[in-house]
């Protein structure tokens, strides 16, 4: 049973969303012991959800979050957010005072902080959630979420949170998740390039790619990327994980805020228009690790 059920915060959930992260972090809550009604753009895959681990399925936002506690949404993007939450049929329209909406969209820190000003008219508590650790760790329910929000809405949504997570924290004011996100995209993306470039050479120079990465994985270049996807890379496999569509929609994020807070991302930028190549070479729907296929092609 979940420690959402064990401290008698929460027992009816929502969840908004059922893509490749959100279908399997529903799940985890009704594995938990939560009540949960879910709503999806495309319908069948909510009566999907519905036949695998239970629940209820609503036609709109607003039906879905009418009778929950706690909202939880993973959506597309800024506009997608706006839409299920204060949209016409939007999650916000529905939820009673005194419920938590908690958005696990990577999106703008600005889109956060709108719709946090907008929930408290109605004295719905918000909590922006980014989360990291893609499909295989919302599936694992292993996944690592940064939080923007009050310090007592956190303590209320973290024993829920948890049952699908792995590492919570509360990175400072509403925004901050998504801030914390940026930085995460940042590192990842750059750092990606970084291993294309050495597991390209390595190869131009006649060295056992396999060989390499046993040996390196073990000193100071060693990382998430390189222990989960260098062997793939090697094998030019990219039909899996988090797509390069997805990861440009982010960094495009990163760079209007650098804008913002006129920071300076020069290398994020030359990699951001790396992912633009790879778009054009139909790898949209590719792998991050996909950098490299541009390097082999040129």
């Amino acid at each position: 049973m979940a420690q959402g059920l064990d401290n008698h915060e929460f027992s009816k959930a929502s969840f908004i969303g059922l893509g490749v992260m959100g279908y399997p972090m529903a799940g985890h809550l009704a594995k938990n012991g939560f009540e949960v009604t879910v709503y999806n753009r495309t319908e069948s895959k909510a009566q999907k959800w519905v036949e695998e681990y239970g629940g209820k399925s609503a036609p709109t936002p607003a039906l879905a979050a009418a009778d929950a506690q706690i909202v939880f949404a993973c959506v597309g993007n800024d506009d997608d957010v706006r839409a299920i939450s204060t949209g016409s049929d939007g999650a916000f329209a529905t939820m009673a005072p005194g419920t938590i909406f908690v958005d696990h969209t990577t999106a703008s820190a600005e889109v956060a902080r709108e719709l946090a000003a907008k929930s408290a008219e109605s004295d719905i508590a918000f909590l922006d959630a980014p989360v990291s650790g893609g499909q295989a760790g919302a599936e694992n329910g292993v996944l690592t979420v940064m939080v923007g929000g009050s310090q007592e809405t956190f303590d209320k949504s973290r024993p829920v949170i948890d049952s699908y997570a792995r590492a919570v924290g509360l990175m400072g004011p509403v925004g901050s998740g998504q801030l914390t996100k940026m930085v995460n995209q940042i590192c990842i993306a750059c750092l990606v390039q970084g291993l294309s470039e050495g597991l390209d050479f390595a190869s131009r120079c006649g060295l056992d790619v396999g060989k390499v990465l046993e040996v390196i994985s073990k000193g100071a270049a060693q990382s998430w990327q390189m222990e989960n996807r260098g062997h793939t890379m090697d094998r030019d496999e990219f039909e899996f994980g988090f797509a390069v569509d997805w990861m440009r929609k982010d960094l495009g994020l990163c760079l209007d805020e650098a804008r913002r807070v006129k920071g300076r991302l020069p290398v994020t930028a030359l990699v951001d228009q790396f992912y633009a190549e790879v778009q054009a070479m139909g790898g949209g729907r590719w792998d991050t690790s996909s950098l490299i296929r541009r390097l082999r092609d040129d």
